[in-house]
């Protein structure tokens, strides 16, 4: 007969606490040793569609079903995971992560949760020391814990827009931004998608964006960047600087542009999804001098951080424009003068994860050293990569190395250069069909390459010699055939 508990029978927590934790034991023990993609992964997602049962099965036969199903996952958290620069799981914050769901805390209003609410301060206080961004001798940055880069981009950009409405003498929160001119936006060819996102979300738009590139790569030319804030003649702008370029881990010129946004009045914004994290060790550091100038930066914690997805972080210099953007009010709300922080009312999310908890937990299991060991690691490793594809007589290296990305390309001898696009694109496509290992395509330049990026904290040395192994294998039989 089919279990059918109204509601949720509570007995059924031991048993399911005891399962999954045994099931995730299994999985953390086998997950440097897996494939990335199972062959079938697309087979076994389609296995689940069916229409909703009428009587359930219980939660232990529910759960039961979907670690069956497990082969069919990306084991992103893995060490052979190298695509969009994921992070792995490191095991304080995936107990913290498991605390987090079971004490289930809504963090949108302090008194609801006065235990992650404060947490989210100390974990923000700590992120701004680790980045550089402040110390206890200056005065402390805003911010907030966010759903990954995306969003973290978008607080940083309702803060910047709020604050360019106050130049032009407009609260553009209570009275929007009709009869107001474009808001000039500028940034090097690096600009990332999420910027723009963001500011087409905040109704800004796509098109005032402008890229203001020397090269195919996408390097700042400064000197454009300087004209075009000149002609403002004092008019207030926004200006991006990326710490961390997603094909090869360049960073802007930061210190400059800070410089220029300082002389003509812009607000600075730094997106260093990744990036940000060079600063935790002298020999990357450079690139992100000036970062501590800006008046926004922003960077995800389920990359370099390695905590659970979804999380990311948003510092703004001036923490008052916060509230007045992201402020609600209804009768049984906090009010908006409360002396306690409601972090709903300092990003979007009303309701939100106590995402506090793994950002704690995971600093402090780990420290300031612990994740400059981390980070550390993954330069030789991506030093190592490069090594490895400089000796490889069908490998090409497009690029130098910063930080922690190396850009190649597969290009055999015999091969025409017009047909070494196509061959590369097909060779991502097979590498992802393959399964020992993971990462995409990209375009650099004008020319398809790959993009490995070791992030997690699990990478080994094996792991990025499989890189080139697979690269080299596979692309060997794409050419023969």
């Amino acid at each position: 007969m089919p279990r059918t508990p109204t509601p949720p029978d509570p007995a059924e927590f031991d048993a399911v606490i005891s399962y999954v934790a045994g099931e995730a034991a299994r999985y953390v023990e086998s997950v440097a040793d897996r494939d990335v993609r199972d062959p079938k992964a697309e087979e076994i997602a389609a296995s689940f569609d069916g229409s909703l049962p009428e009587d359930g099965i219980g939660a232990r036969a529910a759960l039961e079903e979907l670690v069956a199903a497990v082969d069919g996952a990306v084991h992103s958290a893995g060490p052979k995971y190298f695509h969009f620069v994921n992070g792995g799981v490191t095991p304080a914050a995936l107990g913290a992560d498991w605390l987090t769901s079971t004490l289930d805390q809504n963090t949108g209003a302090w008194v609801s949760t006065p235990l992650s609410a404060h947490l989210e301060h100390v974990a923000l206080a700590w992120l701004q020391d680790l980045f550089g961004l402040a110390d206890p001798s200056t005065e402390p940055w805003g911010g907030v814990l966010t759903s990954g880069a995306t969003m973290a981009n978008f607080v940083a950009l309702a803060c910047a827009r709020r604050w360019w409405g106050l130049q032009h003498g407009v609260d553009v929160d209570e009275a929007g931004l009709a009869g107001l001119p474009a808001v000039p936006v500028f940034g090097s060819g690096y600009v990332h998608p999420s910027d723009v996102k963001a500011l087409a979300m905040l109704g800004l738009g796509r098109a005032p964006v402008r890229k203001l590139a020397r090269d195919g790569v996408g390097r700042l030319d400064l000197d454009a960047l300087e004209r075009e804030l000149a002609a403002l003649d004092g008019a207030p702008s926004i200006v991006i600087g990326s710490a961390g370029e997603v094909n090869a881990g360049d960073s802007d010129p930061l210190d400059a542009m800070a410089d220029l946004a300082e002389r003509y009045g812009a607000w600075f914004h730094v997106d260093g999804a990744f990036g940000l994290f060079a600063a935790l060790t002298p020999r990357t550091e450079h690139l992100v001098e000036g970062v501590e100038r800006a008046d926004s930066a922003i960077a995800d914690g389920h990359k370099w951080l390695n905590v659970p997805y979804d999380c990311g972080f948003a510092f703004v210099k001036d923490p008052s424009l916060q509230i007045r953007v992201f402020g609600s009010g209804a009768a049984y709300l906090p009010a908006l003068d409360d002396p306690k922080t409601d972090w709903g009312y300092m990003g979007p999310e009303m309701s939100r994860r106590a995402r506090s908890f793994d950002v704690w937990a995971t600093l402090r299991a780990y420290g300031r050293s612990g994740y400059r060991a981390i980070v550390e690691r993954h330069l030789d490793l991506a030093q190592h990569l490069a090594e490895r594809v400089d000796e490889a007589p069908d490998l090409e290296r497009l690029a130098d190395v910063p930080l922690n990305i190396v850009c190649f390309r597969f290009r055999p001898q015999g091969v025409p250069d017009e047909r070494l696009d196509d061959l590369n694109r097909a060779l991502a496509q097979a590498v992802i069909d393959d399964g020992r290992v993971f990462f995409g395509s990209t375009v650099y330049d004008g020319t398809v390459a790959f993009r490995p990026a070791p992030v997690n904290w699990r990478n080994r040395t094996e792991d990025i010699d499989l890189i080139v192994d697979v690269t080299r294998e596979l692309g060997a039989r794409l050419v023969e055939a």
